[in-house]
């Protein structure tokens, strides 16, 4: 017979094992999984072999790749192939985020430290200050930079010429980057989500890596949970792990899998807590919608950013949610997964289009 003491002390150590991750070593962990090189990358084929052409083609005459923007959802794998970029052209990479640069001097001041040929790479690049945007249209295509000097009509501007780089900008919203910036990229890569048996092959590697003992049955399971994106695949393989090694022998089978999964709350469709909040407070407590997103996240207790971007865009792109005029919907399937009975169409009036846009 189980003794609850003893079960609420592992459910406490199981949670206690992710803050202790996140804290100390999660980004080392995360670092030694990431692929080193375009052949050891799992899926996305097709930028794979665009941005493989870009490389040899720069390596062949001797300079610097063109400037890259790697574009899409967070968790596919961005930061990687910067990484790989830097790696493959044998020359040390730069790191800086968007947000991090608030001025044109902090922009001006990375900008003359790099060398012939670095790689600079900025994350989030769509949150770039606009005075920042500026100075980088003319870094990325004269190499060069003016400094202003003073202020008001005695400000003088001296230019500043700095060594050619390549600059690779990584953004979830590609459509925020202004035009004048977006143009002077030489080439744009457009990630997707991956495919399950292409997350199978990712766990698989990653388990390999930090041995963990993992049959077909329990990669499968954790591939068929992970929302299409490496980065969750590799987070709820260590929380597997826990498991296995807490309730198990240590072995990650489909059952293990299974069973860890359904504690840490991540359902079989991959739906975790709050996605599957959303969709029971627009369900029960107001009719399947349409309501707005700011009531949305009041009711569920999160922020209105934290819904809008984190749990709405799996909703919607596995036919959850619809985003229309009058506010956020559920879906047929919704009602379903919930198992719950959708409510009778209205007649007389015609059904509303899904947009993107919520007025």
């Amino acid at each position: 017979m189980n003794d609850p003491d003893l079960d609420a002390h592992e459910d406490a150590y199981l949670a206690s094992l992710t803050a202790v991750e996140a804290e100390g070593d999660e980004r080392a962990v995360e670092a030694a999984l990431r692929p080193r090189t375009l052949d050891e990358v799992v899926g996305q084929q097709r930028v794979r072999d665009q941005l493989g052409l870009v490389l040899e083609a720069a390596r062949r005459r001797g300079r610097a790749p063109d400037h890259v923007l790697l574009s899409g959802p967070p968790g596919l794998g961005k930061t990687t192939l910067a990484m790989i970029i830097a790696h493959e052209m044998s020359t040390p990479l730069r790191l800086t985020s968007g947000p991090a640069i608030t001025h044109a001097g902090d922009l001006a001041a990375i900008l003359s430290g790099l060398n012939d040929g670095d790689i600079l790479f900025v994350d989030e690049i769509h949150r770039m200050a606009r005075p920042a945007e500026e100075m980088l249209y003319l870094a990325m295509e004269d190499f060069r930079v003016d400094v202003v000097i003073g202020k008001g009509p005695g400000a003088t501007a001296i230019p500043l010429d700095i060594p050619p780089f390549t600059l690779v900008g990584a953004t979830t919203r590609a459509g925020l980057l202004p035009g004048p910036l977006r143009d002077r990229f030489g080439f744009t890569a457009q990630l997707e989500y991956y495919e399950a048996d292409e997350l199978d092959t990712i766990i698989r590697r990653s388990a390999g890596l930090l041995g963990v003992e993992a049959d077909p049955g329990g990669t499968a399971e954790i591939a068929s949970r992970s929302r299409g994106v490496p980065r969750i695949a590799n987070r709820l393989l260590r929380r597997v792990r826990d498991y296995a090694q807490v309730r198990a022998d240590g072995v990650v089978t489909r059952d293990v899998a299974h069973r860890a999964l359904e504690l840490y709350e991540v359902d079989e469709l991959g739906l975790d807590r709050l996605d599957r909040a959303v969709l029971d407070s627009l369900c029960r407590r107001f009719g399947g919608g349409p309501v707005g997103i700011s009531t949305l996240a009041v009711a569920v207790g999160e922020e209105r950013e934290t819904v809008e971007e984190v749990a709405e865009p799996f909703l919607v792109r596995n036919g959850f949610l619809a985003r229309t005029p009058r506010g956020r919907v559920a879906t047929r399937a919704a009602w379903e997964h919930l198992g719950l009975t959708p409510p009778p169409a209205p007649t007389g009036n015609p059904p509303v289009e899904p947009t993107l846009f919520e007025s």
